[in-house]
């Protein structure tokens, strides 16, 4: 066999679908991970300084953002091992539908733990819906702040007796459950709004929510790849082992 018809038999027999979800599982948890992180912290130094600047009012909710930064660690550590585990079972189940027939076998327990990275990954599929969803939430409260400070910003030639004037809008963080409502003082109006708005935690908060959520999504995708991937993998080495065993007897 010949340098190139070693390097085309090498190439035929790599999982490109898995390959493929592992590159994106990979990008999408590290920006969810590493961009949640930052925009949780950020999100905590906006909440202490703007809104609740009283320790005890948002003590529970420091300990709730410091556990999600852990849980945060765990997914990351998680998702690096899995995808990890998921690319060597693409190799090892395509490997076995191309060489059945020859010296390399199949066994029972093989096909069993194929089955279960299937039964696995659907369930991590449907988990990660929920935690895309979940990262929605942040963007759509800092987008409804950023779409007030720029209605705020916007110039108005005529203003009409009966419209508020920029100090009386407010946004009140208490209303969302974020922050008790005795916290002091739960909400911001005017000058103090936009200050918020123009400041750097809030930017680049915003901004970082966004990105962890495209992360999440990716995520999502990555693991309906994985999920057919492996569903087709499983269905044709089953299929293939009761053909050999047909052909046997």
């Amino acid at each position: 066999m010949g340098c190139l018809d070693c390097c085309i038999k090498c190439l035929g027999g790599v999982p490109y679908a898995s390959l493929v979800a592992t590159i994106l599982c990979f990008s999408g948890v590290a920006l969810f991970c590493g961009c949640g992180h930052v925009a949780l912290t950020g999100t905590l130094t906006i909440l202490e300084t703007h809104f609740s600047k009283i320790t005890a009012d948002h003590a529970m909710l420091t300990d709730i953002i410091q556990l999600m930064q852990y849980v945060i660690y765990g997914i990351a550590s998680f998702f690096f091992l899995y995808g990890i585990i998921l690319l060597a079972e693409g190799f090892y189940t395509t490997s076995a539908v191309k060489e059945l027939h020859s010296e390399f076998k199949t066994t029972i327990c093989g096909r069993c733990i194929s089955a279960m990275f299937v039964f696995l990954t659907y369930i991590l599929g449907v988990a990660w819906l929920g935690v895309f969803g979940f990262s929605a939430v942040p963007v759509f409260l800092f987008y409804n702040m950023w779409s007030t400070c720029a209605a705020m910003r916007a110039p108005v030639t005529s203003l009409p007796s009966s419209l508020p004037s920029n100090e009386s809008i407010c946004v009140d963080m208490r209303q969302y459950g974020i922050i008790p409502w005795n916290a002091t003082p739960g909400v911001a109006c005017g000058s103090t709004l936009l200050e918020i708005c123009n400041s750097s935690e809030f930017y680049l908060s915003y901004h970082l929510y966004i990105v962890a959520c495209a992360g999440a999504g990716a995520t999502v995708i990555a693991l309906l790849i994985y999920m057919m991937a492996t569903t087709y993998n499983f269905a044709l080495l089953k299929f293939k082992s009761r053909e050999d065993c047909c052909t046997k007897f």
